[in-house]
């Protein structure tokens, strides 16, 4: 997929890196935000083996994650599942969700869209 006009706004999901800041890192993950647009963050997380993220929801936002590369799970409210790369999640306005990478030495690398600002 191409998108067309300025190199700053072209992506590629396979390489995908994202120029940022990083708003969390610790030794679970490094966590870094794109700020070229104004009403949607642009998210990418390096959650290392044998750590999981937050869990966490948002009242009136939604979210897209899309895995990259590694294998982990994900946990909507009370359901847990398997994730790989090319999986898409869509994650529904006020619904807990959380990742895990079971991981013993693989990174798990995912993107996530959300509307407006960062509500953790």
């Amino acid at each position: 997929m191409k998108i067309t006009g300025n190199k700053n706004h072209f992506l590629n999901l396979a390489e995908f890196q994202i120029d940022g800041k990083a708003v969390k890192e610790d030794d679970r993950y490094v966590v870094k935000d794109n700020i070229t647009l104004k009403n949607l963050v642009l998210s990418s997380t390096r959650l290392k083996s044998k750590k999981e993220t937050t869990g966490h929801n948002h009242s009136g936002q939604e979210e897209v994650y899309f895995f990259i590369s590694g294998q982990g799970e994900m946990q909507l409210n009370d359901d847990k599942f398997s994730v790989d790369p090319g999986d898409i999640v869509l994650v529904k306005d006020d619904v807990f969700h959380k990742v895990y990478n079971p991981s013993d030495d693989e990174e798990l690398y995912f993107i996530c869209v959300l509307h407006g600002a960062r509500h953790e």
